[in-house]
């Protein structure tokens, strides 16, 4: 995986009670149908791939996500009955969900929310162990049951990761506790039912994806990722298809890069993963270099490539083509901007280091709303409003 400085956040106390379930353990498609009453409501109100679904009748889940300088992105889900709290990333290059418990005593753990099983009358477990080994930063536990919510939506007995130990100490810094996995089952450490199979499972969902705005901006509000559904406010123009190559990651093939009509990177093709968990757009040494000389950032491989902020307006696009088409991501988009005692502070999107695959992450995705859709093994990219 990755973890360059990444990602997802949590959301106002305020918009966490407004989005609470209204029925506690059935979801409400349920309710309807023991009501008799879900074949006159799906007539009344046809399904709409386009439209925001809120509110007490709303099947899917729309979960708003804080900007934290266009660095992090995280929100927040419960886990347990009655409910405990935590702040995690919805990450796309990962597939468990885990939080820390009471079981960890390292700082990493006891900076953030622990899971307490012995609070919760519907957690089970048979203790398998399990592992997780991450780009940077790790996680040592062991696996349970329970109910997770996640905005107005319950998932009984999810299988999920109970931290004992976060090696390493990268989660004491980290503003998250935990990470909910969204990539595909094969990835799943200790072969844990995903979150996203038992939304299926479950029939939670009016379609089988889900798709992820991403705001950029200093702290700009707005970021969400929406379970079954496509939200036509955040995109312009038609949503254009790529299929996924290899159902592991989300994962693409890149035609090639170009700026200025000149390829500067994988020429002939390079393979990329999709990735809501990684800040940056990451590529291997020498193509980030690159790019970096044609864009006009310089710095050192260690830390972010400075931008001249004042030369936004002149420089290029750089565009990638997948599967035929192209997408530009202009300087606004893969240029991150600061402020800092009053002075603008620009530096480069795009960081090297990645070994075999590419690596689209927030800046890419910040560009254009993405549909994860696991129906149809494909992604939708749209250009973000």
């Amino acid at each position: 995986m990755k973890w360059l400085i990444i990602t997802i956040a949590c959301i106002q106390l305020s918009e966490c009670l407004f989005r609470m379930p209204l029925f506690k353990g059935k979801s409400t498609r349920n309710i309807l149908r023991e009501k008799g009453l879900l074949e006159d409501f799906l007539k009344n109100h046809p399904y709409d791939p386009s439209s925001k679904f809120e509110g007490p009748l709303s099947l899917n889940a729309y979960e708003p996500m804080t900007n934290h300088i266009d660095m992090e992105y995280y929100g927040r889900i419960s886990i347990g009955n009655p409910p405990q709290s935590f702040t995690v990333v919805f990450d796309t290059g990962s597939s468990n969900l885990w939080v820390p418990s009471v079981y960890c005593s390292q700082a990493s753990c006891t900076k953030h929310r622990r899971f307490d099983p012995s609070r919760s009358s519907t957690y089970h477990s048979n203790n398998q162990a399990v592992s997780i080994q991450y780009g940077t930063g790790a996680m040592v536990g062991i696996l349970g049951y329970d109910t997770v919510s996640i905005s107005n939506m319950m998932i009984r007995d999810q299988e999920f990761g109970l931290a004992t130990s976060e090696p390493g100490g990268f989660y004491s810094y980290m503003t998250f506790d935990g990470i909910l996995g969204l990539a595909y089952p094969s990835l799943a450490s200790g072969r844990a039912t995903t979150v996203f199979h038992n939304m299926v499972a479950q029939n939670l969902l009016d379609q089988p994806l889900f798709s992820v705005y991403l705001t950029r901006g200093y702290g700009e509000s707005g970021s969400e990722i929406l379970f079954g559904g496509i939200d036509s406010s955040h995109y312009t123009g038609q949503i254009r298809w790529v299929p996924v190559t290899r159902e592991v990651y989300w994962q693409v093939n890149i035609d090639r890069i170009t700026i200025n009509g000149q390829i500067v990177a994988c020429d002939g093709g390079c393979p990329a993963i999709v990735d809501t968990g990684t800040s940056f757009l990451t590529g291997t040494n020498s193509a980030i270099d690159t790019i970096q000389e044609y864009i006009g950032a310089s710095g050192s491989q260690n830390s972010a490539a400075s931008i001249d902020c004042s030369k936004l307006g002149s420089m290029p696009d750089v565009v990638f083509t997948i599967n035929g088409m192209d997408f530009p991501l202009s300087p606004q988009v893969y240029t991150l901007q600061e402020s800092f005692y009053g002075r603008n502070i620009c530096y480069s999107g795009f960081a090297g280091g990645a070994a075999g695959l590419w690596i689209l992450g927030d800046v890419f995705i910040g560009g254009y709303y993405t549909i994860f859709d696991h129906g149809n093994n494909r992604l939708g990219f749209a250009q973000a409003v």
